[in-house]
């Protein structure tokens, strides 16, 4: 049985959901966004809480049933609160500035990037060496800073990059004479 399929998701008092024949719509003060049910999972609302149950018991709509959950789950909590990740720009002359609908990097390469900032993501540097992506998306949250991420990968031998707060980069021993 799914452990996280089987939870119920409580329903914060400000956000709306519509649930329609094979889509669910979930709005709140962050925005709107709406999730494709799979055939193979039922999703059923009772007052202030929903439920996600497998249609039956193949392997298939047992595997779907807690992705389900957890995508509603996220979707709804994205809704209400938003979600956030932060970057860190590590490295000599390594920047990070907002320009209008640009976030503007200088990562050591000859010219500087400019990156543009999808729709329904803000983008914000409080100092010159962070940046904080935030969303009610989890997945466009993730995609963009990850985007920004792949412009300069932490490096093994002295850690310089672009890395997730928090994160910790593996070095690597030097040459030895």
């Amino acid at each position: 049985m799914s452990r996280v399929g089987k939870t119920i998701i409580q329903l914060p008092s400000e956000v709306k959901v519509t649930l329609m024949a094979a889509q669910l719509e979930a709005q709140g003060k962050l925005g709107r966004l709406s999730y494709n049910i799979p055939d193979l999972v039922s999703v059923v609302q009772d007052g202030s809480s929903i439920t996600v149950k497998p249609q039956n018991e193949t392997q298939e709509a047992r595997s779907l049933w807690g992705t389900t959950q957890r995508n509603i789950a996220n979707m709804i909590r994205g809704v209400d609160k938003g979600f956030t990740r932060n970057l860190e720009l590590i490295g000599v002359g390594y920047r990070a500035q907002v320009q209008g609908n640009d976030l503007i990097l200088q990562l050591g390469y000859s010219h500087e990037i400019k990156y543009r900032i999808p729709a329904g993501i803000a983008i914000k540097c409080e100092k010159p060496t962070s940046i904080e992506v935030s969303g009610a998306s989890k997945q466009s949250v993730g995609q963009v800073a990850a985007e920004i991420r792949a412009y300069r990968k932490p490096e093994p031998y002295k850690g310089k990059g672009v890395i997730r707060q928090g994160e910790f980069v593996i070095r690597k021993e030097g040459k030895k004479k």
